[in-house]
């Protein structure tokens, strides 16, 4: 099984076309193992040359809400009142660790990506 790392963009490209030629393989055969060594070398490389950086915070509950087919509504029952659904989806309220909480546990949105920071809208006085 002659297997190297990817080490270069060409190196890459040619891994990429290897797995394509391979995507038929039937587990647990000589191709089959090729295939998944060679996704798992991909995905490293990946992972360090083009990283995906965590959504922000609202996007990932209004993505996750269009997802479930839920709406305002039932954001309501996880963190609050309307007004203050309105508030935290326009970005004027921040959410809150109780807030955070509540959505991870209900909408299944880690922890981690609702805890970063995000831009809120300043208040126009």
């Amino acid at each position: 099984m002659d297997i190297k790392p990817i080490k270069t963009e060409l190196d890459y490209q040619a891994a990429l076309k290897e797995i394509e030629v391979l995507m038929d393989a039937y587990p647990e055969t000589p191709e089959g193992d090729r295939l998944d060594v060679m996704t798992t070398l991909v995905e490293a490389f990946e992972a360090k040359h083009y990283p995906i950086e965590a959504p922000d915070p609202i996007e990932a509950i209004l993505h996750r809400m269009e997802a479930l087919g839920i709406d305002r509504r039932d954001l309501e029952k996880m963190i609050g009142t309307r007004a203050r659904v309105s508030e935290v989806l326009n970005r004027k309220r921040p959410l809150t660790i109780s807030m955070i909480r509540r959505i991870s546990d209900k909408m299944h949105i880690s922890a981690n990506v609702l805890i970063r920071p995000y831009r809120l809208q300043a208040e126009v006085k």
